[in-house]
């Protein structure tokens, strides 16, 4: 097996031994790789147990499987909100036919993110089947472990059903010889497993988590996603039990919006109390090889995204990735979010500062997960060692789909203002009506470049419309094509999304 080649012909054999430590310096995920061991011989005790339980975590970090395959900025480049960019068309063409939708078989972020979510599936599904023969476990522990593998199951598929609707539906640890013939399933199963899952798990997370097990699913993780799933299957008549889950998360005292809006992406400021789901990253393993797959614990997507060759206050240079789109600044410019959300290049030009103008350049660049100097590593290298974590879901979004979930629900109206009014206020924006439209143009400012407006675009039945000017065809590019070497390795039992 090549060691950048995972796919579902070839589940691992081999599983990573990792040591998470428990002191307040180092969060649950920052690991400290001690060498690989057989899967026979592993799983003999509760260590064995927890530490194959953080395996199935650190493929949240992913960031290079397949190719540079960063979630957040690969679906801003998707949108509106930002442009593919780098050094030229060539440097990352996969970038290129998500943002253009000039993707095909082979061309596009597609296999990575395949990788990435089924080594997630198979892992989870791995310790699910372990961890019933392992014995001497304390029942809370062995409880808490099998409800986090099947959040983490079920956030691995939630992201598979998106990106390419029709997948294997695979929860059991099959052997090899059943892999080839294994069938995708309809949307709609994927989906009723996904709640299946998140349904059986969040009566088993805590609520809050001490310091030293930051980076952990609660109970509000499992959820606001299983509230999230169920919005986005678009059946109005579930928008009530939608909702129902949002308020819990939305009302319980483990979350409050930030007062300051630009404190929610501050790296210093990591698991505050408006973050639900968070993928943490580190440069503790300080890793310095060119040829990293996925042994790193930083987030290169911050390299990715800053100003190209920058030389200035603040900042840090990157390579150019994701410029803004003259929309997003058109839509932005008024708005008290912008200097959080957007970096103005001629701004930074005019305060002295350098960079180079690369391709699709537009002299914006996205600020939340921007480079920023006094978190660039000095260990390992650099550009690969960024310790900004990622936050998935925050508060405002779920106040933002329960406030929808309800409108579209006929639920409560009066609750559903004070949603979308608690989110702008913040800002200090004048109140709205609590109309879909209104509700669909404030997730499109208050989250903007966090990797849900594509997303977005797609479940309400707007992408052809906003994307179609890019290359966007409907009944097509919803979903990515299933990557080709995964089509060959099956016989061609896995057949190709519909246009590709």
């Amino acid at each position: 097996m090549k060691r950048n080649r995972i796919n579902i012909k070839w589940w691992p054999v081999l599983i990573g031994g990792f040591i998470a430590s428990a002191s307040c310096s180092k969060s649950f995920l920052e690991l400290q790789p001690k060498g690989t061991e057989l899967e026979d011989n592993f799983y003999k005790n509760q260590e064995q147990v927890f530490q194959g339980l953080v395996a199935v975590y650190d493929v949240m970090q992913w960031g290079n499987s397949g190719g540079y395959t960063m979630k957040m900025p690969l679906l801003s480049a998707a949108s509106d909100e930002a442009y593919a960019g780098g050094s030229d068309a060539s440097d990352q063409p996969s970038w290129v036919a998500y943002d253009n939708f000039t993707l095909d078989a082979f061309k596009g972020p597609q296999l990575g993110l395949w990788q990435k979510n089924y080594t997630g599936v198979y892992r989870a599904n791995l310790i699910l089947e372990k961890i019933e023969k392992v014995p001497g476990l304390a029942a809370n522990f062995k409880s808490r472990v099998i409800a986090e593998a099947k959040t983490l199951r079920a956030y691995f598929y939630f992201d598979l059903v998106r990106f390419f609707g029709r997948v294997p539906l695979i929860i059991t640890a099959i052997p090899v010889s059943e892999l080839y013939s294994q069938k995708q399933a309809e949307p709609a199963a994927i989906y009723a497993q996904i709640e299946k899952d998140l349904k059986e798990a969040r009566t088993d997370l805590p609520v809050t988590l001490p310091v030293s097990e930051y980076g952990r699913l609660t109970k509000g993780a499992a959820t606001a996603m299983l509230g999230k799933a169920i919005l986005f299957q678009n059946n109005n008549a579930r928008m009530t039990e939608a909702a129902g889950l949002l308020k819990e998360v939305n009302t319980s005292a483990a979350y409050h919006l930030l007062p300051v809006f630009s404190d929610v992406f501050r790296p210093d400021n990591k698991f505050h109390a408006e973050s639900i789901l968070e993928i943490p990253h580190s440069n503790l393993a300080a890793w310095g090889d060119w040829g990293w797959i996925n042994g790193g614990e930083g987030n290169v997507a911050a390299q990715y995204v800053g100003a190209a060759d920058y030389n200035g206050p603040l900042y840090s240079g990157g390579w150019g990735f994701c410029p803004i789109t003259e929309d997003l600044v058109a839509v932005m410019k008024n708005d008290p979010r912008f200097s959080a959300t957007i970096i103005d290049g001629n701004a930074m030009k005019a305060q002295g500062a350098k960079y180079t103008a690369r391709y699709q350049n537009t002299d914006y660049f996205i600020r939340k997960y921007a480079p920023v100097t006094a978190y660039r590593s000095n260990v390992g290298t650099a550009e690969i060692n960024w310790p900004i974590n990622e936050i998935e879901i925050r508060l405002a979004d779920t106040y933002l789909l329960e406030a929808e979930a309800l409108v579209r629900g006929g639920g409560d109206a009066a609750r559903a203002q004070y949603l979308l009014d608690t989110v702008r206020h913040r800002v200090n924006l004048a109140t709205v009506p609590a109309t879909l439209d209104n509700i669909a143009k404030e997730r499109r400012l208050e989250l903007a470049t966090e990797g849900h407006r594509f997303f977005d675009l797609v479940r309400t039945g707007k992408a052809a419309e906003v994307l179609g000017p890019r290359g966007f065809k409907p009944n097509k590019n919803e979903v990515l094509p299933i990557p080709q070497q995964e089509i060959d390795v099956t016989n061609k039992v896995l057949e190709q999304n519909k246009g590709y």
